[in-house]
């Protein structure tokens, strides 16, 4: 399973979180995925898609369950998460949530995050707010630092902005963390809304 994670991509993850919600084809993963502007945190093209969950199918990740034709439309092969595939969802977001070294796949297991119990993610984040405290006092302490020793502070924009950064998303942080905890935030499953029925309308049409 770690061999399988591992390997795993940002696409591959939220196409897995994806099929959690039940079965499909490709091209509505595709259609899903844009109506819900995912393609703002990875890149989603017809070729990338079909190949990643080529590559889930191979590694036992999902499988094919079913094919559908309707009209003169070509067959589309119908997919399912495995039990593999679900543990690996998880796991993925464990990994990530915590690492301060990888933007990108932060926010893909931050919306994915949900996979996980309240409780758990609330642990992670805090360890996740530890070691970005420790970056930021460094990063204060550089500055501080330059700035006694002379250095002209317009070589220290970038320094001053990733402190900064690094504050916000410390009071972003906490604020999301209190908010798990007191219950304001809903979790876990829930019955489908009449927005996500719409949505998976419009991606199969």
């Amino acid at each position: 399973m770690k061999d399988a994670v591992d390997r795993l991509t940002p696409l591959g993850l939220m196409v897995l979180a994806l099929l959690r919600e039940g079965e499909m084809h490709p091209y509505e993963m595709i259609r899903l995925m844009r109506i819900r502007r995912d393609d703002r945190m990875v890149t989603i093209t017809n070729g990338t898609l079909y190949h990643t969950v080529g590559r889930l199918e191979r590694a036992g990740l999902v499988a094919e369950v079913g094919v559908d034709r309707d009209g003169n439309r070509p067959e589309r092969t119908t997919y399912a998460v495995t039990d593999a595939g679900t543990r690996a969802v998880s796991d993925w977001v464990r990994r990530e949530l915590v690492r301060v070294d990888r933007p990108a796949e932060f926010r893909i297991a931050l919306a994915e995050a949900h996979n996980l119990d309240r409780t758990e993610v609330v642990d992670l984040l805090r360890t996740r707010r530890e070691d970005l405290a420790a970056q930021c006092t460094q990063h204060e302490d550089g500055l501080r630092g330059a700035l006694e020793k002379g250095v002209p502070e317009q070589y220290l924009l970038e320094l001053d902005r990733e402190r900064t950064l690094l504050r916000s998303d410390l009071a972003w942080l906490d604020h999301t963390i209190d908010r798990i905890i007191g219950d304001a935030l809903p979790w876990g499953a829930h019955e489908p809304t009449e927005r996500y029925l719409e949505q998976r309308k419009l991606a199969r049409q």
